[in-house]
Formats: C-alpha cells, structure tokens, sequence
C-alpha cells in the first residue's frame, strides 16, 4: 500500500486533523489486517505504542515524549480513549 501526505486542493498539506483522521484510517486497516492474519490484539497494540513513542522520541527528545507520556494516565481515566460499543 502505498502512503502519501493528504494535500487539499491548492497541493498544499492538509490541516492536520485532516492528517491525523487520514493516519487512523491507515492504523486501522494495518490492524484489522493483523488481526486477520491471527496477531493479537494485545500484541498489536503494544507494538504500536512502542513504535509511536519511537517516532515521538526521534522527533521531539526523551523529555518531550516523557512529558506527554506523563498526560496520558489522566485522558485515560477522563475516558478519552474510550470507545462506546453498541450492544444489542
């Protein structure tokens, strides 16, 4: 699959949460393909948390990364990360 930098109209980059909603979009078809391949869940997600600290410590330092990794207990517990699933 090839990836490219969503751009708008005038060949410009795209705002960024345009980018952000186009970079879910392509972890989420990598990880239901994981999934169908039998990778679990658990390992997947651990796997990407790792390769997206990786980036975040390669793009902006240990200190940086730390100290975003250090806001992420309170989103959890405000349930940003939540994800509603519908129950019949």
């Amino acid at each position: 699959m090839d990836t490219v930098t969503p751009t708008d109209q005038s060949g410009e980059p795209a705002p960024e949460r345009e980018q952000k909603m186009a970079a879910l979009g392509y972890i989420s078809e990598a990880w239901a393909e994981a999934r169908h391949d039998g990778i679990d869940g658990d390992c997947m997600a651990m796997s990407c948390l790792f390769a997206a600290f990786a980036e975040l410590v390669s793009t902006y330092g240990e200190d940086a990364a730390a100290k975003y990794a250090d806001s992420l207990s309170k989103r959890i517990r405000n349930g940003e990360f939540s994800v509603e699933i519908a129950r019949q």
